[in-house]
């Protein structure tokens, strides 16, 4: 990891750089694959599906036998961890669901708005070297909670044309029932355009690497919506005196384990634990399986200096991360000035783990600094708001004229005559 210390505001920017390459020739590259998707329907996704996933796969729904068999595969305690972080996803997302409000803006006039459930949606949950069964928590528990009527869920099969168990076992503990045998951009495509037994969704969810993440842009130019634009995950960390070396190691190598593109971002008040930190990453990265990514991933990663807690937020603003733990000593009063952030973390005691699997807060959130202006996954992700108006008699006769003056003012005399054929019709009921 690079060292930086007390740099200034206009060298923020090039340190906070993340490890992103030029995407043009990617998205060229999907939009030919989605293309061909689009017009040769079943028979590209089964080509690709044998050219990625290195398997063909007689039929993308999964049996039912299989989404059963799978619970057999898995030993109770991971089944009894699994249903205890659905529990917790549902009761915090249970929390959000609003309640609709009938507002009288002037007297007769009533106007409200109502959350209504995407009708459709498709979720996408990663399977190659990290099957993310936890992103399958997390986006189906909100889903069923909001009432989507449809959801289905791609994944890649393995080599042997199978869907890990922990991701089936998710599923069915989730209430999805529609679970089909594909990943990468032919999945996208799949549930952007509807093929064959896939069908078209409204909206997609779910993290995926850079082909997905471009067939996700690209197909929400014109076909479907989407959660987010993201990248590469990353994580940042506020630390000083009080902080503990060996959970800043722990945390940050969490992160860097995600893949080589990660970044992480540790920003240190004075550097008094800079040494122990170092000393307590290079234990902790040799017992890792993982080893390899997670050294790839530092090598993106800067630690940042300074000597104030001012300097270490306005970073922190300025970098937008998706992540962000403050372990300091006063961490609920720099974690008030936070602006830009996924998800955060406050505390010694609170690993981003933590929300990763099992404290209830959703883990599908903006990267690559949308956090400036996306929030993470949560019940909104899943509704639209409809808005209603009501006029009685007494309330035409009210606000009418208002409208009349600004509808003259705008030159739309259609506008005016709409509500001056009400007024009259309601001066002459009386």
């Amino acid at each position: 990891m690079k060292v930086y210390e007390n740099p200034s505001p206009s060298e923020w920017k090039n340190i906070l750089k993340r490890p992103l390459f030029d995407i043009s020739e990617l998205n060229e590259q999907v939009k030919e694959v989605l293309h061909e998707i689009e017009v040769e329907k079943g028979a590209a996704l089964h080509k690709y599906t044998e050219k990625y996933d290195k398997v063909k796969v007689a039929r993308f729904l999964v049996s039912n036998e299989e989404i059963e068999n799978a619970s057999n595969e898995l030993d109770k305690e991971l089944k009894e961890a699994m249903k205890v972080a659905k529990e917790n996803i549902r009761k915090f997302h249970r929390s959000q669901i609003p309640q609709v409000k009938k507002i009288e803006t002037t007297p007769g006039v009533f106007c409200w708005q109502k959350p209504v459930p995407i009708e459709k949606v498709g979720l996408y949950i990663p399977g190659g070297s990290a099957p993310l069964f936890s992103t399958v928590l997390m986006l189906a528990v909100p889903a069923q909670l909001a009432g989507c009527e449809e959801i289905i869920m791609c994944t890649p099969p393995d080599k042997n044309g199978k869907i890990n168990p922990a991701i089936l076992y998710a599923a069915k503990i989730s209430g999805i029932t529609k679970v089909f045998k594909l990943g990468g951009i032919q999945a996208i495509g799949a549930m952007a355009y509807g093929i064959d037994e896939i069908p078209k969704v409204h909206k997609i969810f779910g993290p995926g690497n850079q082909y997905v993440m471009a067939a996700k842009q690209l197909v929400s130019n014109s076909d479907v919506a989407i959660d987010m634009p993201a990248g590469p995950s990353e994580v940042a960390i506020m630390a000083d005196s009080a902080s503990k070396p060996s959970f800043i190691a722990a945390d940050l190598l969490s992160q860097a384990e995600h893949g080589p593109d990660s970044q992480v971002i540790l920003v240190l008040k004075g550097k008094e634990l800079m040494e122990k930190i170092e000393m307590e990453l290079d234990k902790q990265t040799t017992q890792l399986p993982r080893k390899e990514i997670a050294e790839k991933a530092l090598g993106n990663s800067q630690i940042i200096i300074f000597d104030n807690d001012q300097d270490m937020i306005n970073l922190i603003n300025e970098y937008a991360p998706e992540h962000l733990i403050i372990c300091t000593d006063n961490y609920a009063e720099m974690a008030a000035q936070i602006k830009n952030a996924g998800s955060v973390f406050l505390g010694n005691f609170t690993p981003e783990s933590a929300g990763d699997y099992a404290s209830g807060t959703n883990h599908t959130l903006p990267t690559n600094g949308w956090a400036r202006s996306f929030s993470g996954v949560n019940m909104d992700s899943f509704t639209k708001k409809i808005t209603f108006q009501e006029i009685t008699l007494s309330g035409i006769k009210t606000l009418g004229p208002v409208i009349e003056k600004m509808a003259e003012a705008e030159q739309l005399q259609a506008h005016k005559n709409a509500v001056t054929l009400r007024i009259i019709k309601a001066i002459t009921k009386h």
